[in-house]
């Protein structure tokens, strides 16, 4: 499946959400209002409620980004100037024409978590795939306590492009991702509840263990999912429903109104539950909100200079700056 080009010319740079291949009876059910249309389906589906749109700054630390000391003062910098988030890519490489130079999220938010006090913070999208959960259990609860409470878990299958998977000896096939992360989304969450866990699975082991102390957010850090944009995503889409938020890219409206529906399907309700999109041209800001959306990304690419990111975030939430 060839993807498609953001007019923001954004979504070529944002791989690190890969397409996720459905099996037969994980395809997406279709019904004549979703093929007539989706966004009139999901209006009817379920009345708007009172969910204001937050915007967050999304950012690859890299090149330029890699100096951690530079993402804190973006951070105090968008937290001052309204940005109600912060989150940042996850990766271990990359092409070098695109990023000589990569941070390790987890330790510029650790300092970003420090030296902010509003500011929702996290990373879009950690793979679980080159993660053990317990290590990262560990890691996302002592954020969580480091940050009072702030942070967001954004997770999702990874991608190879750069080889960050085949190089390190990783699972690469994209169904085979899919059952690891579910089987170890469903391990983390088990692992920050505070109770035992006895787990045997096809990827996993945990035998017999407590994890304490809990998060500050309870009943755990709020996990948001990734997925694209294309019809195909059933399965990524009701994974993300079973958890507490859905991170979609590559997306228009119709597109949107489809991930809703197939959330208000699966939950019965969009309560509780957030839905990030880029603020991109093919995404209006008001009509996303109005099916849903809680959450606009100003997006970055990695080619864009420190010093332009800030002057973008310097002039606060505005709509279709992604650059």
């Amino acid at each position: 499946m060839k993807p498609r080009t953001s007019r923001s010319g954004l979504i070529g740079d944002t791989d690190h959400l890969s397409d996720e291949t459905s099996r037969p009876d994980d395809l997406p059910e279709s019904s004549p209002d979703s093929q007539a249309s989706p966004a009139s389906a999901i209006l009817r589906a379920s009345p708007r409620q009172d969910r204001r749109l937050r915007r967050g700054v999304f950012l690859p630390p890299f090149n330029e980004l890699a100096e951690p000391r530079r993402l804190i003062a973006i951070a105090q910098l968008a937290e001052d100037r309204g940005w109600d988030g912060l989150f940042l890519w996850d990766h271990v490489l990359r092409r070098p024409e695109q990023a000589a130079e990569v941070a390790d999220p987890w330790v510029a938010l650790s300092g970003i978590a420090c030296a902010t006090s509003r500011l929702r913070i996290g990373t879009m999208v950690t793979p679980l795939v080159r993660r053990r959960p317990q290590v990262l259990a560990r890691q996302v609860v002592s954020l969580d306590h480091l940050s009072g409470g702030r942070l967001t878990l954004g997770l999702g299958l990874g991608v190879d492009t750069s080889g960050e998977l085949s190089r390190f000896g990783e699972l690469t096939e994209p169904v085979a991702r899919g059952d690891l992360l579910d089987e170890g989304a469903a391990l983390l969450a088990a692992l920050m509840s505070g109770e035992q866990v006895q787990h045997r699975g096809n990827y996993f082991v945990a035998d017999g263990v407590r994890f304490l102390p809990r998060p500050v957010q309870l009943p755990r850090v709020p996990m948001w999912f990734g997925a694209r944009g294309t019809p195909s995503n059933g399965r990524a889409v009701r994974r993300a429903a079973r958890y507490d938020g859905l991170f979609l890219i590559d997306a228009e409206l119709d597109d949107l109104a489809r991930a809703v529906a197939t959330i208000v399907a699966e939950r019965g309700t969009l309560e509780g539950f957030d839905v990030a999109v880029l603020d991109a041209p093919e995404m209006p800001l008001g009509e996303a909100a109005s099916l849903g959306a809680t959450w606009a990304m100003l997006a970055i690419r990695p080619e864009v200079r420190a010093s332009q990111v800030e002057v973008m975030v310097a002039s606060g939430p505005q709509e279709g700056r992604s650059a």
